[in-house]
């Protein structure tokens, strides 16, 4: 990755009329956002279907689109929507927050009507993608018929037969959900459709997408329902063994309990990591660079057991190392990868990913809670990281110094990056991390408008108040373009 920066901006946090950002008028208005602003990347957050607390990182496909970014204004252009069909609905009194609730019941209610206009049209163009994207899609598809058929419950409580998959089962509901089927085909077809328009325009603007892949993938998915040989699970029942998560540590007394399923790592090796191999390439179909959260999942996982109500007793398992990696390479060629090291790197982490060759992330908010040995301080930086303000994760800037932040750490901030109110505390960290030897800075863009932990997107292992924000509709303004060009020219990172 050459130098250069770019911004941290979900999909669902763009502006618009109807409840969640979508692949519509204001996400290409960003674009020429980030072209006047002379930056090279839009990173989003991953784009899977979400499921209980609205956490895309907790979705019910690894493959599948989440419906929610499909646009309404898009679909009437195709004839599959009139505008009446949509423009009165209410999303919510409040435009700088998303509904999920009232998005789930309201945007699936219209996308139901844009599917029931589409069953003449498109024929020809659905039937290659449904050809094109089988491996996955029917398997996907039959899960959330099934799904809306037994209320949305999880696969777990399904009935026996269709729960463990047994052929005359998977027959029986094929034939009585056909039109549910072909329904939840029909929305991943729209996405794709919408997304890769999307993608190629900002790609013409000569910027690249930086997508987020979670390591794990969660319990009630299509994932696990389809291939539960890839998962350590109970060969009966089908329930989990153990589960993933983080050992207690300074942020957490009992850890972080995911609850995503274990990968049976044995299996993967013997399928010459195949379902790995197809994860990747559907997921750099869908971005130009991926970033994999929890990097340190490859060389050893916390394993916990499934019946545990805490992380406390879970234990360290050795991962499956480069061997993943170089079948991936194998079968794809060079990939473009950002390993998210974050955490408690040991020595053997720090190994694995220095042999894959794959950069590094640096957590500017991270630095001011020791010394000068700090590996967050830019002093201490390689070329190979992207350096970040902070991430979705985080608390922003603003938020960080007023709020969350020890007042320790926010006077060594202020000295170490020389901060004054004049300039914002927010530029003197994006000043900081963009002129840091780092190959790629990146912020996220409640940074860029000096925004307070009210506009913190996430706070882990909370459930409740996150994925919710959105920006202004005014935001994305030519001043503040200016203004982060001017930022990024001084420090080399545009032309």
């Amino acid at each position: 990755m050459n130098r250069s920066s770019g911004i941290l901006m979900h999909i669902a946090s763009l502006p618009g009329k109807y409840g969640i950002g979508t692949f519509g008028k204001e996400a290409y208005e960003f674009c020429d956002f980030l072209k006047k602003a002379g930056q090279k990347y839009w990173q989003i957050l991953p784009l899977g279907p979400t499921s209980f607390g609205d956490s895309p990182y907790q979705s019910f496909s690894a493959f599948a689109g989440n419906p929610y970014f499909i646009d309404f204004d898009l679909l009437n252009e195709d004839g599959l929507l009139e505008i009446k069909d949509y423009d009165s609905i209410n999303f919510g009194g409040n435009v700088l927050d998303i509904d999920y609730g009232l998005v789930f019941k309201e945007k699936m209610k219209v996308l139901r009507k844009a599917y029931e206009n589409s069953k003449s049209k498109n024929i020809e163009e659905l039937k290659l993608f449904e050809e094109e994207e089988d491996y996955w899609l029917e398997d996907y598809a039959l899960y959330m018929a099934i799904k809306s058929y037994f209320n949305l419950e999880s696969w777990q409580t399904w009935d026996e037969d269709i729960r463990l998959r047994k052929p005359e089962a998977k027959e029986k509901y094929k034939k009585l959900l056909s039109d549910e089927i072909s329904y939840w085909k029909f929305l991943q077809y729209e996405f794709y459709k919408q997304w890769k328009l999307l993608k190629s325009y900002v790609n013409n603007l000569d910027i690249e997408i930086i997508g987020d892949m979670p390591i794990y993938v969660a319990e009630d998915s299509a994932d696990v329902w389809a291939t539960p040989e890839a998962f350590l699970l109970h060969k009966k029942t089908l329930k989990p063994l153990s589960v993933a998560g983080c050992p207690p540590d300074i942020f957490s007394d009992t850890g972080q309990l995911w609850g995503n399923p274990i990968y049976d790592w044995n299996y993967m090796e013997k399928t010459d990591y195949k379902w790995w191999i197809d994860r990747i390439k559907q997921s750099l179909n869908l971005y130009d660079v991926l970033r994999i959260d929890h990097f340190k999942g490859f060389e050893s996982y916390w394993s916990i057991p499934y019946s545990d109500s805490t992380a406390e007793n879970g234990e360290w398992i050795k991962g499956p190392g480069m061997k993943v990696f170089t079948a991936i390479k194998d079968e794809l060629g060079e990939v473009n990868i950002i390993a998210e090291d974050l955490g408690t790197l040991t020595e053997e982490t720090i190994k694995l990913r220095n042999d894959t060759g794959f950069p590094g992330m640096k957590i500017l908010t991270f630095a001011f809670d020791t010394d000068s040995s700090n590996p967050f301080l830019p002093h201490n930086y390689d070329k190979n990281f992207i350096v970040y303000t902070g991430t979705h994760d985080n608390d922003t800037v603003r938020g960080w110094m007023e709020t969350t932040a020890p007042k320790d750490q926010v006077k060594k901030a202020i000295e170490y990056l020389q901060l004054n109110k004049e300039e914002g505390y927010n530029w003197g960290f994006i000043r900081g991390a963009w002129s840091s030897v780092a190959d790629v800075s990146i912020a996220v863009m409640q940074d860029f408008l000096d925004l307070g932990n009210e506009a913190r997107i996430n706070l882990p292992s909370t459930i409740g108040d996150n994925w919710r924000w959105r920006v202004k509709c005014d935001a994305f303004n030519d001043k503040l373009a200016e203004k982060i060009y001017k930022v990024t020219k001084t420090y080399g990172r545009c032309e």
